[in-house]
This record gives structure tokens, sequence and C-alpha cells, in this order.
């Protein structure tokens, strides 16, 4: 595993497991299988509905809450009641701490809430904050009006949606790049069949979907796919035995199609229809 240093001094793994839309028993084998496979960073957020089976699939693994690097987030909804909603995912996810907490979206009070995350974090709840889906202008908002600056911005980002002006400001601020949807989620648009990512599948042996993946993280950008399938899961987590060129990185780099697919809503409630569609 290869690691980012979140501007806290917290190392967190480049590769976690992501559990957006995964339910049920679904969901707790799926948690269980990827702990088996190796992953040590799990995502999930409040407003997936599935932080007790999360919790769960943690249990199942039998694995030392220590190893891991628990990620979750609070949904807009809840920024007025933010600390008890933190206290339920901690009972959710049978833990007594996390080590990312992220605010969801750039809506509702999230001033309140993130004061409500640095308190957390000044109580030891919390080893590192940040937020998700949160554009530059909203990113350095937060940071001039605050205490602590977020450790962690997580954007939707695959091949089509590099944000590289994004990036430009995360790095300025010290703020972390982590991708959700770093695969296309289901919507790949034709990532699979690029001319260039296959090629590059074929030259090292690897899957298109672990090239695409390979290309993100050796830009320094964290990345949580989600499957359910064991194949796929070893599959996303076996990215370390090779290594793009720098010309190679420039070429997947020029295929960037600079629009996020899934993850740019414009109202509260086509985010709340994306996340429970």
């Amino acid at each position: 595993m290869e690691y980012l240093t979140l501007n806290n001094g917290i190392r967190m793994p480049l590769v976690g497991f992501g559990t957006f839309m995964l339910g049920g028993e679904t969901c707790k084998k799926a948690v269980a299988a990827a702990i088996e496979t190796g992953y040590r960073m799990i995502d999930t957020a409040e407003a997936y509905g599935n932080e007790k089976e999360v919790g769960e699939g943690i249990r199942q693994s039998g694995i030392d809450r220590r190893e891991l690097f628990l990620v979750t987030k609070v949904n807009f909804k809840s920024y007025e009641h933010a600390e008890q909603t933190v206290l339920q995912s901690l009972a959710d996810l049978q833990t007594d701490y996390l080590d990312l907490l992220l605010l969801h979206w750039p809506f509702a009070n999230y001033y309140a809430a993130w004061r409500v995350l640095e308190k957390l974090y000044a109580d030891g709840k919390v080893r590192a904050i940040g937020v998700s889906n949160f554009e530059p202008n909203q990113l350095l908002d937060l940071i001039a009006y605050h205490k602590i600056v977020p450790a962690v911005d997580q954007i939707e980002t695959n091949l089509y949606c590099q944000r590289i002006t994004e990036r430009g400001w995360m790095d300025k601020k010290h703020v972390a790049h982590m991708a959700y949807a770093p695969l296309g989620q289901g919507n790949r648009n034709g990532m699979y069949r690029e001319p260039a990512v296959l090629a590059l599948a074929e030259k090292y042996g690897k899957t298109p979907a672990q090239v695409l993946l390979r290309f993100l993280t050796q830009k320094g950008i964290a990345v949580i796919p989600r499957s359910t399938q064991p194949e796929h899961i070893k599959e996303n987590f076996a990215l370390f035995d090779f290594a793009l060129t720098a010309e190679e990185l420039a070429r997947l780099s020029a295929l960037d199609r600079k629009e996020p697919l899934i993850g740019k809503a414009e109202t509260p409630e086509l985010v709340e229809f994306s996340l429970t569609w």
C-alpha cells in the first residue's frame, strides 16, 4: 500500500473500499471480503443508509479496529444536529472514533456543521475532518472563516473528470484529493474501451480498471472503488506492482473531458435523488 500524509500528519491509504449503494448482507460480505483482501480504508456515509452493515462487516472480518482507516460523512439534512448524527454513526459502525469525517455536500448550514466537526476533532472522536463535493470557492470560503483546514476533499474524479483546477486549489491549501467514482460508478462512457487504456492494459498485463485506478493513484489521488464481486475487489486492490511512465500519464491526462458524470447536482433535491436512486 502507498499512503497520503494529511495536513495534520495522519497517514491515509491511497486505496480504499467504497460502499455507495451497498446494503444488507451484500454490504456486510463485500466489506469483510475487502478487508480479507487487504483493504484498510473503508468509506461509507450517513446518506448511504448502510453504516450498520459496514460496522457488522468489519466485526465479521475479525480485524483489529486500529488497523483500519474508517471514513464516513454527515448528510446535509443533518447539519443542524451534526453531533447527534455522528454519535449515531459511531454506534452503527461499532467504533468509538473515526479516522476521517466529512461533510457530504456544500448545502444547508455547513458552517455550523463544520464547527461541530472541529469540536469532535478537538475531543478526539475524529482523527481528521474534511469535506466532499466542495468546489474551490466553497472550500476557500470554509477555510477563510474557520480554524481547521479540511484534510480531504472527496470529489468525483476519474479519467474523464480529472479535476485539474480543483486539484490546484487543494494543493495550495494542503487539502488531500480523494476520488469517488474513480471508474465512473457504472457510467463509464467508454473509459474501459479507450485505445490508450487498452494498450496500457495489454502492455502491463493488467485490466483496464487497474490502469484507470493506477493513473489516479500515481497522481497522488486516493481512490475508493466499489464492487460486490470478489475477483473485482481483489483486482481493484492490486495496483502497486506496476507504474505508468511520465509519457503514459500524459497520454491519459489528455483524455480529460473536464465534466463530472454524476457529482454535479444543482440543488439539494437532485443530490437527495442521487443518493437514493
